[in-house]
């Protein structure tokens, strides 16, 4: 008689020792935790721990886990029609969301959009954009900004490891000016005066198609563009005709206190993406610029058999809905200051702890040893997540010199979260050494 095999219960380690054998190595995981189900900011394991995400699947869940109105969306598309390809078949939920989208962006000219499905994808069609429009090949990205993982993405990206390591030789033309970090030195003059090297050095300004930044560096450590700088690389852009691109992949859908951290700038970048949270985790990114600029490339020249998908459209615009109807640009600019004032209560008791910065919910801080801001201290970085997940809590690291906590819980969440959320990272800071 035949017998079923008996269930094996499932644990974190038996599914890691899964993973090992099946996965490549060179796919990181930050935690050996496997998720079972998740709500607004708060995850469980396959053994039913508990977790406080402060970690937002990296910028992704501004809207929370698993919004009711968001799966909803995806539900009810579901129903309809999952996928045509767009370029085949169209929808209309593609054109509604590229029609908000425009509306939200900054620039007092007539814009268009599209779609792709994941940040590195948009910014890639952001540089090709910017190519077809100029006529020009090279592009100047900044050190410590990161642009994805595509052989582009990580030409652009100004951070070697892990993410270029090994990886090379990459498309030609890329070009690394300095990012402002007055902590570690780099004044805004001083990063000005980078790309007039560039300029002067590497390639003449006649031959640059674009400028690419960041408005916060995300994997770069949070360093925020102030707007003078966004305004002084716009004025250069103008003068040399080149194009200005706004990678918005973490800041945006909300993220920073307004819907793109570049409207905190008072001048309109040509070309803004968007990846991450505006479908609330469902794989969409989008591409929205100057209508003049956008029209260049010939028909066929941008696309995607994925791209825009139905259920990323339903999703966005489900999303979209939730930040109007819970005023979530409003509470995310309150998230900020209560998370920055509770981060600053903890540097006042962590000698580690040298700074807390950021731009509305998009907060960090960065630990040096023994407060000595020449000694970045990636280990106790390290351990102090460590220790954090032990308690409960999800923490992402980041930083040029891996020093930096960053937090990017979602904008859901409520305040009696983040309170406990900040004691358990000040419990991880005291066990750790901090």
């Amino acid at each position: 008689m035949h017998r079923d095999a008996p269930v094996t219960a499932k644990t974190n380690a038996a599914l890691m020792a899964r993973r090992r054998a099946a996965l490549p190595s060179g796919l990181g995981q930050t935690y050996e935790v496997f998720a079972e189900r998740a709500e607004n900011a708060e995850v469980w394991d396959v053994e039913g721990k508990r977790y406080i995400d402060f970690g937002g699947g990296i910028a992704v869940l501004n809207t929370g886990h698993c919004h009711p109105r968001v799966v909803a969306a995806v539900k009810a598309q579901l129903d309809k029609v999952h996928h045509t390809c767009f370029q085949v078949l169209a929808y209309e939920p593609y054109v509604e969301l590229a029609e908000k989208l425009i509306a939200l962006t900054p620039g007092n000219f007539a814009k268009k959009a599209y779609f792709l499905s994941s940040g590195a994808e948009a910014v890639e069609n952001a540089i090709k954009i910017a190519r077809a429009a100029t006529g020009r090949q090279a592009v100047i990205a900044f050190g410590g900004g990161f642009h994805g993982r595509t052989l582009l993405g990580m030409a652009l990206t100004g951070k070697v490891a892990p993410y270029k390591a090994g990886f090379g030789p990459f498309p030609a033309e890329i070009y690394h000016a300095e990012f402002p970090n007055p902590l570690h030195g780099i004044s805004e003059a001083d990063a000005l005066r980078s790309v007039e090297h560039i300029f002067k050095y590497d390639v003449e300004a006649a031959r640059v198609a674009a400028i690419i930044l960041e408005p916060v560096q995300g994997e770069g450590g949070f360093y925020v563009a102030s707007p003078a700088f966004a305004q002084a690389l716009r004025k250069l852009c103008d003068q040399h005709g080149i194009v200005l691109i706004a990678d918005e992949v973490q800041t945006g859908a909300g993220r920073t206190g307004t819907w793109l951290a570049s409207e905190q700038w008072g001048v309109a970048a040509d070309i803004v993406t968007m990846a991450k949270s505006m479908a609330g985790g469902f794989p969409i990114s989008a591409v929205i610029g100057k209508a003049e600029i956008m029209d260049k490339p010939g028909a066929g020249g941008l696309g995607g058999t994925y791209a825009g998908s139905p259920l990323g459209c339903a999703a966005a615009l489900a999303v979209l809905e939730v930040f109007e109807e819970e005023k979530l640009l409003e509470r995310s600019r309150a998230m900020g200051a209560k998370l920055s004032s509770g981060l600053k209560a903890l540097a006042a008791k962590h000698k580690a702890i040298q700074d807390v910065r950021g731009l509305g919910a998009m907060v960090a801080i960065e630990l040096f040893k023994n407060g000595d801001l020449s000694q970045p201290d990636p280990e106790l970085t390290k351990r102090v997540c460590a220790e954090g997940l032990k308690r409960g809590l999800v923490l992402l690291s980041c930083g040029v010199y891996a020093n930096v906590i960053r937090i990017l819980v979602p904008l859901t969440a409520s305040d009696a979260l983040l309170d406990e959320g900040l004691a358990v990272l000040g419990e991880a800071l005291k066990a750790a050494g901090a």
